[in-house]
């Protein structure tokens, strides 16, 4: 049986009168304006309010998360907040943080301006990784409940398959990648038997450069893929470069975020294998979301031959990285 049209184009009727009223359902009173932001998996906007600063409203994917695995998020974002971080929490109204309007899920958030942080900078490094050590120290307290973990099964076998068993790949690199994701799958899962001992606590989950604001310094924001996994997941993203870039950069991220929060050295040996487990979600997560009209508009690379063979290559290359030494510990 073919999915249904609302389940391959979930976002068919969110349409600016939608929202809206969404927005009101909830006794706040629009303007008019809306603005949409730059998002996928969720939809986004600024939405304006009479003789009151606009807000950020995001509806979330029909399907994809429970309301108690939204729920959990809003209640770690919260929990930071209150705990003087800067990570850009859900407003409560009428006793809630999460709404339901005409069969969708959203939640309205302050709106916050900013750059991307110059994480070539030694200072905003040390400031990144202060407050990083102390989102760890608040995550570390309680555990998820219905939130997922990241793992080499969701984040590997379930995306190997996807991209396998949706016929994704051109017909001439499909036996390479089936051979050599089991290679990947192989060292992935040594280096989390290597760090089996290490423990794992509430991530943000997804801090790349793109979820960072800075203004007289950093904002942390959308916990949209927050998670149960290792520290080191938060820390990664912010590395880049050749071994030495990324060895002095990690030097000072940790210099910071040991002052709040302590570090365990083995999960060093994680960081190749994060990446490519990164690098293998990424991939099917552009497949299972290719029936939405925003992404090949957005990607219309990945429906070529030669993004195939590009995957093939850089895949090829996480191989040899994940079979280098990890990063050292620096002194501190």
């Amino acid at each position: 049986m073919e999915p249904a049209a609302s389940e391959l184009t979930p976002y068919y009727r969110l349409d600016p009168d939608t929202v809206l009223q969404a927005i009101d359902s909830v006794g706040l009173l629009t303007d008019g304006r809306l603005l949409a932001l730059n998002s996928y998996e969720n939809r986004v906007y600024q939405v304006g309010i009479e003789d009151q600063l606009p807000l950020v409203a995001k509806f979330y994917r029909p399907g994809r998360w429970s309301d108690a695995q939204i729920l959990e998020e809003h209640t770690f974002a919260t929990e930071l907040a209150l705990a003087e971080i800067p990570v850009i929490a859900p407003l409560q109204i009428m006793g809630t943080t999460l709404h339901h309007s005409n069969g969708f899920r959203f939640a309205l958030f302050p709106r916050q301006g900013g750059h991307a942080p110059e994480l070539d900078n030694k200072e905003t490094r040390l400031w990144l990784g202060r407050f990083l050590g102390r989102i760890h120290a608040v995550a570390a307290t309680r555990k998820f409940k219905h939130r997922p973990a990241l793992t080499p099964e969701r984040f590997g076998d379930e995306s190997i398959a996807t991209l396998l068993q949706g016929g994704w790949l051109p017909p001439h690199v499909e036996d390479a990648f089936s051979s050599l994701s089991a290679d990947l799958m192989m060292h992935i899962r040594a280096a989390y038997d290597r760090t089996s001992h290490c423990a794992n606590i509430r991530l943000h989950g997804d801090l790349h450069p793109g979820n960072l604001l800075w203004r007289d310094g950093p904002f942390f924001v959308d916990l949209d893929d927050c998670q149960s996994g290792p520290a080191v997941q938060d820390l990664w993203m912010l590395l880049s470069g050749d071994r030495q870039e990324m060895q002095t950069q990690l030097a000072d991220v940790l210099e910071g975020y040991r002052q709040f929060y302590h570090f365990n050295p083995a999960e060093l040996q994680l960081i190749e294998a994060l990446r490519t487990l990164r690098m293998l979600h990424h991939a099917a997560w552009l497949a299972r979301r290719w029936e939405d009209p925003a992404f090949p508009a957005a990607f219309p690379w990945f429906g070529e031959p030669r993004y195939g063979e590009t995957l093939i290559l850089s895949l090829r290359e996480q191989l040899s990285a994940m079979q280098e030494p990890a990063l050292e510990l620096p002194y501190l």
